[in-house]
């Protein structure tokens, strides 16, 4: 199958009832390990490559990477950057082979978010690159080592929403509903009411920032809520650590310790993203969306 776009591959899973895991990339190790684990559950996949992790890898040597991956795989892939802060960065990602951008404008005002969103649908939507925007604010960071609590001030506001998406045209929106990224500070209290009002203004896919921490029973009712997309990196990190952690306990003197580190790594991860995907109802799903192949 290889690559789609988040258009193509959102549509069949809001249709038939299911998200698709937005998993994001810092280096080969993750990359190998979500395709993987996407080849083992025969899931759509989405690869994630967040702007604010740049200074860990190069984003055209990685769009090579991530394009050679999904090209030799059987499931349909979309290489997507997500929180795209600037303008050149986005114009890169289209350069380099994306199909798929986000971007985060949700720091400005909203006719400010709406204005950048727009700019940023005409540059991307021509050459057949699908747009994700923010409306409201998802707090909490993918670096910090804190605890993130969501603000009800910055929830998504349900009345600009119809708007918002038709004045900019875009593709997906992500919802501020009481997730943040990074971890949470005590259990994450998602408001449903707002996401079902926001459903019923939207007409479009729905995504969801901040997957690591959230229960099974609530990501299942948020995606019965038109959530499609559902961002996962802090849970695959931290994985990741343990694993290392474990490997160092048992590490001797020999140089092939550090291969088995990185296999231990990789399977931690691939675990991680294997429970997401069944969580989300994509296992089984990458057959529905040959269709959708990006020639």
């Amino acid at each position: 199958m290889g690559l789609t776009n988040l258009k193509t591959a959102l549509g069949v899973a809001l249709n038939q009832g299911y998200a698709i895991g937005s998993f994001n990339v810092i280096n080969s190790n993750f990359a190998d390990a979500i395709v993987g684990a996407g080849e083992r559950r025969q899931a759509p996949l989405i690869l994630s490559v967040a702007e604010v992790h740049l200074k860990y890898l190069s984003l055209e040597p990685t769009a090579t990477y991530l394009s050679d991956l999904a090209n030799r795989t059987r499931l349909p892939i979309v290489i997507h950057l997500d929180h795209g802060m600037s303008e050149d960065v986005i114009r890169r990602a289209v350069d380099c082979g994306f199909t798929s951008a986000m971007i985060d404008a949700s720091a400005f005002s909203y006719r400010e978010n709406l204005e950048k969103t727009r700019r940023i649908v005409e540059l991307c939507q021509p050459h057949g690159i699908s747009v994700e925007a923010e409306l409201g604010a998802v707090g909490g960071s993918e670096e910090s080592k804190l605890e993130g609590r969501a603000d009800p001030n910055l929830y998504t506001n349900p009345q600009l929403v119809a708007e918002f998406v038709s004045e900019t045209g875009i593709d997906a929106l992500a919802v501020a509903i009481g997730n943040v990224h990074g971890r949470y500070k005590g259990e994450p209290q998602l408001d449903f009411g707002l996401l079902e009002e926001i459903q019923n203004q939207a007409g479009i896919p729905l995504v969801l920032h901040g997957g690591s921490g959230i229960s099974e029973v609530d990501f299942k009712r948020a995606i019965g809520l038109g959530i499609s997309k559902v961002n996962v990196f802090t849970s695959m990190a931290q994985a990741a650590i343990e694993a290392t952690q474990d490997r160092l306990m048992q590490i001797g003197e020999g140089y092939h310790d550090y291969p088995e580190l990185l296999s231990d790594v990789q399977r931690s991860i691939g675990k991680v993203v294997e429970e997401h995907i069944e969580i989300f109802g994509s296992s089984g799903k990458a057959a529905s969306m040959d269709a959708g192949r990006v020639q």
